[in-house]
């Protein structure tokens, strides 16, 4: 069997009036109610098609917790499935869903089967009138409860105590590990360590990257503008000014990342893709420009500790996931005629279009196809579900004839890249089977000293700001001079702090020492950081 996409659609639900409330389950049931209208007009081949969905994948939301969400679905849309999945989190999800789909469909284990996912957060802030610090994604649903509001009428009873949702920016940290002893693991804090880190080992100055992020930001504003299914849409543009100047409404969260350079999260929602057999779209006679053909995918994560990775200035998942995805969809890089990378920071982005040889600022190619996470709008874990839909879109009207999406998960903790294109593979029999990929042998690291003492140097860091502007945490991973050992830290002082903060000097290579916190338990205690003289900024 040969898979192909045969409808898609994506569903917004800009009130965030409290009458207008639509849960996740409504949002998703729109959409593939919708991507049953992109795939067919005819009444009687909509229900044919209706009725032969047997598998159902969910890419988890963020905002509510069911029982059952595929099987929810299945007993709205009054079909039975062989297959239901509810995925992990992360962003990887959507399109690593879009290659297992694509593999049952050409095995013959599924006839017709739907891929969606949808989020409600903007409702869920404006119903429980939940202030959002607004780089977090805060568990809303507990602060909900926490306040004594209810869910707007006619939503799913919750299947789990509300505490459990899931929050990706604020969970607790574990105290029991180096990273929560120094209060460091949110993704607000692991993509600026790889940006500075990313920025050094090229030898770029901060200004430059500054420059850099804020011309590659401008330039996803203006492709979520022109989307109607942007949360943003027709609120204008920003501008590299606008991204790239510090003020109260756009203050500096983690350096070097001001708000405008954080994924935006509050949205509502959905989107919806359709797969099914050549042979079969055939027999619903779903017309043959409306045909894209999944070529491959592949998928790939990073270690779990961000402090045991190899480097911070580059992604083997993201790497790996491109080569091994061009190489299974039978595809050279100068092939791809569009690109979706992942955006939730600058630095996805720019790691994929490094390492595929792109330019970062002036691309010849599309690098995105809906502006990112912070101009499009988040979408949780399903923001690459409306990048496959808007591919889809593009291909169809005529944008080339192959796309690749590189979707991203975690603190670039998992990635998974798919192809799709008008036209089937070149061996149309066989759809590759990503599940057997691996990445071969892990890169070496570092031995890591969880207690650090001694002459030290800077291999990355970042800052995190209090909302008046002013800094108030370090984070420093460094290495000793001595033995090459790795270890993390806080900043020592407020000299090194500010230092530290500085958006003018290089601090990566600079020397300092490093010692344990004198104040806390032997064994549990952080390591603390101060910049030595000769190295001022």
């Amino acid at each position: 069997m040969i898979p192909v996409i045969i409808g898609v659609a994506d569903i917004k639900n800009r009130s965030i009036a409290v009458d207008d409330a639509k849960e996740p389950a409504t949002l998703m049931l729109e959409a593939i109610g919708s991507a049953i209208q992109d795939a067919t007009t005819s009444r009687e081949f909509a229900e044919a098609m209706r009725s032969s969905i047997d598998s159902i994948d969910v890419v988890r939301t963020w905002t509510w917790p069911y029982a059952d969400l595929p099987g929810l679905l299945s007993e709205k849309l009054g079909v039975q499935t062989k297959h239901r999945g509810y995925s992990e989190h992360g962003g990887n999800q959507p399109a690593k869903l879009l290659d297992e789909a694509a593999r049952r469909i050409a095995t013959g284990e599924n006839k017709v089967a739907v891929l969606t996912g949808a989020e409600a957060l903007a409702s869920c802030k404006k119903s429980f009138r939940f202030v959002v610090h607004i780089h977090y994604t805060d568990e809303i649903v507990a602060a909900c409860v926490k306040q004594g509001k209810v869910p707007p009428s006619g939503w799913t009873t919750p299947a789990e105590s509300v505490k459990s949702v899931f929050s990706p920016t604020t969970r607790e940290l574990k105290k029991e590990d180096i990273g929560g002893l120094h209060s460091v693991g949110a993704p607000i804090h692991i993509y600026p360590l790889y940006e500075n880190g990313f920025r050094a080992h090229r030898g770029q100055s901060i200004k430059d990257n500054h420059e850099e992020s804020t011309a590659l930001y401008a330039d996803f504003s203006k492709v979520a503008a022109s989307n109607p299914y942007s949360w943003n849409h027709g609120n204008g543009t920003e501008t590299a000014q606008s991204i790239g100047t510090v003020s109260k409404k756009n203050r500096m969260i983690c350096f070097p990342y001001p708000l405008l350079m954080n994924a935006f999260n509050t949205v509502n929602l959905g989107a919806a893709c359709i797969l099914t057999s050549t042979e079969f779209a055939k027999q619903l006679q779903v017309p043959r420009e409306k045909w894209i053909y999944p070529l491959g995918g592949a998928g790939f994560k990073e270690r779990d500790l961000f402090w045991e990775r190899p480097n911070f200035f580059e992604s083997s998942a993201i790497s790996n996931s491109l080569d091994q995805c061009l190489g299974a969809s039978e595809l050279t890089g100068n092939e791809i005629d569009v690109y979706d990378f992942y955006s939730c920071f600058p630095i996805v982005p720019k790691l994929a279009c490094h390492h595929l040889g792109i330019s970062i600022t002036e691309p010849k190619k599309p690098i995105t196809v809906l502006g990112g996470l912070t101009s499009f709008g988040g979408a949780g874990n399903n923001y690459s579900m409306h990048a496959i839909t808007e591919m889809v879109r593009r291909l169809r009207q005529g944008a080339g004839h192959n796309g690749l999406i590189l979707a991203n998960g975690g603190f670039l903790s998992y990635q998974h890249a798919i192809c799709i294109s008008t036209q089937p593979r070149k061996t149309p029999d066989s759809y590759p089977d990503s599940r057997a990929l691996h990445s071969g042998p892990a890169d070496p690291i570092p031995p890591i000293d969880s207690e650090a003492e001694g002459e030290a140097k800077i291999e990355t860091y970042t800052v995190e700001f209090n909302r008046d502007g002013s800094p108030e945490q370090a984070y420093i991973v460094g290495r000793l001079t001595g033995s090459n050992h790795r270890f993390l830290a806080n900043h020592g002082d407020q000299i090194t702090l500010k230092r530290l903060a500085s958006s003018s000097e290089e601090p990566i290579g600079k020397v300092g020492t490093v010692v344990p916190d004198p104040t806390g338990e032997k064994g549990q205690r952080r390591n603390l950081f101060y910049l030595n003289d000769n190295s001022r900024l």
